[in-house]
């Protein structure tokens, strides 16, 4: 896998799915790091928005800053990614999907520094905003066909492509029913890896904590080196 292709601003579907593919192992550890550490998912809005509706009703308006961080927070991060990745855009940069990831493994990164334990407020916030700025990298990379900070939706097209699968085509003429495989098979690795990524946090967090991340982070890091490199190789010829 070449290192310049994960995070190239040409893309091809398989750099988009090797790429959701460690996104979404990031997701699982970083969420379930999250979790042990504040008691709070931070890659999934679904549970956020419903925690905040149940919370409201059960015990008033003083319960809802620590999800309504996470809300505010993750919608910050996309945000950000949509104006960072248009502005680049708009420069004609290589680096177009690097600097985001590279963006995000930073923020992973610092959460290993030793007052993140100690500032729960803070964690969370960049957990949030990591997680929202992670879904908009592959979102805008994918054109809206792959998610990794939250399995609701690739659960659901598995169960459409297991729909399809199961369908029996009767010889009426019509167009057959044809589950596509490919996509199948790489929904379920995003899944396994998710989870995979979710108990590497749960056995490592208890033990070392955030520092789980920073390994992580490193990686993330790795695959943005060359866009940016380029990038700056340009500038520097210009000048």
């Amino acid at each position: 896998m070449p290192l310049r292709k994960l995070t190239a601003r040409n893309r091809t579907t398989t750099a988009n799915w090797q790429l959701a593919a460690l996104l979404a192992f990031t997701a699982g550890a970083a969420d379930v790091s999250g979790y042990l550490a504040l008691r709070q998912f931070t890659s999934h809005m679904s549970g956020v928005v419903a925690a905040l509706a149940a919370d409201l009703a059960e015990r008033g308006a003083s319960v809802l800053l620590q999800p309504a961080i996470v809300l505010v927070c993750f919608l910050a991060g996309a945000a950000f990614c949509a104006l960072l990745v248009n502005w680049e855009r708009r420069r004609d940069r290589e680096s177009l999907f690097a600097v985001p990831v590279l963006v995000e493994a930073v923020l992973l990164a610092s959460l290993a520094l030793p007052f993140a334990p100690q500032h729960p407020w803070f964690a969370l916030s960049l957990l949030s905003f990591s997680m929202g700025l992670q879904n908009a990298i592959i979102t805008k990379i994918s054109h809206a066909e792959i998610r990794t900070t939250h399995v609701t939706g690739m659960i659901t097209d598995i169960g459409i492509e297991l729909g399809k699968c199961l369908y029996w085509n009767r010889n009426t003429g019509l167009h057959p029913v044809r589950s596509d495989r490919r996509r199948l098979q790489l929904l379920s690795l995003l899944v396994g890896l998710f989870f995979i990524g979710g108990s590497l946090g749960a056995f490592a967090f208890p033990h070392i904590g955030y520092l789980i991340l920073l390994p992580i982070a490193l990686l993330l890091a790795a695959f943005t080196i060359l866009p940016i490199a380029a990038d700056l190789r340009s500038a520097v010829a210009v000048h």
